[in-house]
């Protein structure tokens, strides 16, 4: 072995045909070494540099994992369970977003809020429960009153004839207590599988899965099923998690849905599950174009409620204005 030499080459004493040493062959490497280093930290800089000369007209893009066509069952309930812990870090103060006392009045206030937001029945409900605070008293309430207490909520003729309609079979079938089970909620006029999972998983706190337009949307751009009907997508994404979960998973879903994964357009460049989403691109990837596509103020906060949690209102969130204050 042969003495180490400056840069780390061996010294062999050995000559080549023209009387020069290896050495000097080794500082010849050296030079081209050094002169690749420099070609190399070169080619790392320029894409930089072209970035940075283009963000003004390029968007950004940002590469998703894209779940192969062929993604195995444990790999999807593996990447389904991980975006709903990623969006459970996103929205931890993620609940229902109507206001309710009790579960009539959540049962009621779910019934009203098809085809509107919640924000508009939260407006709505206190003129109704204020005058109406049980089921025997809505049961026995003058429809045309009843109308128009529920005028702003559209629909709001058939939207009485449930509402009195289930307080009457409440009175009648149940003593005028809402029902903790699924079979007998479904039986109340105006009460379908998803407003029935709503009394169960928040009032009762027995796990349910609330399949309602934002929740399909997104469960489908995910890949998690490839079904339509709101039954069988329930049935499908039940499996993927566990039961205890069904709840929460419901609200960090359509949470996202209201606040970044709009049906139209969606903020892509804003998403937090992005490189889990094999829709990613659908929408606005440019980081600051999507974030001016996000629908609602404080950072993610809808604050739809009148009476938000206190843990929606530590992190920021504001409660809803009452009907008519803006």
């Amino acid at each position: 072995m042969g003495e180490q030499g400056p840069g780390g080459s061996r010294r062999t004493g050995k000559t080549d045909k023209k009387g020069a040493t290896v050495e000097k062959n080794a500082a010849t490497a050296k030079a081209a070494a050094e002169t690749g280093k420099t070609a190399a930290a070169a080619r790392r800089t320029v894409p930089a540099k072209k970035a940075s000369s283009a963000k003004k007209t390029v968007p950004a893009k940002k590469t998703a994992v894209k779940p192969p066509a062929n993604e195995s069952r444990t790999a999807l309930v593996r990447r389904a369970r991980r975006i709903n812990r990623e969006l459970a870090e996103v929205y931890p103060y993620a609940h229902p977003e109507l206001d309710f006392e009790n579960s009539f009045q959540l049962l009621v206030a779910t019934v009203l809020s098809a085809q509107t937001t919640d924000l508009r029945v939260n407006q709505t409900t206190p003129a109704l429960f204020s005058k109406y605070p049980t089921p025997e008293d809505l049961a026995a309430a003058n429809p045309e009153e009843v109308e128009e207490i529920l005028r702003p909520c559209g629909f709001f003729r058939a939207k009485t004839r449930s509402v009195i309609g289930l307080s009457k079979g409440l009175v009648e079938s149940f003593g005028g207590e809402v029902p903790g089970r699924l079979e007998d909620l479904v039986k109340l006029p105006g009460v379908g599988r998803k407003t029935a999972f709503v009394v169960l998983g928040n009032a009762f706190g027995r796990p349910g899965i609330t399949v309602d337009t934002h929740f399909q949307r997104l469960v489908r751009r995910w890949q998690w099923t490839e079904e339509t009907d709101p039954d069988k997508i329930e049935a499908a994404v039940g499996t993927l998690f566990p039961k205890s979960e069904w709840t929460d998973l419901s609200h960090h879903v359509i949470w996202h849905g209201r606040r970044i994964c709009h049906a139209r357009k969606p903020a892509c460049g804003a998403c937090p599950i992005a490189p889990l989403c094999p829709a990613y691109g659908e929408g606005e990837t440019d980081p600051e174009k999507a974030t001016k596509l996000l629908k609602y103020e404080k950072g993610g906060f809808p604050g739809q409620r009148l009476k938000p949690p206190q843990a929606y209102l530590d992190a920021g969130g504001k409660a809803a204005p009452p009907l008519g204050a803006g």
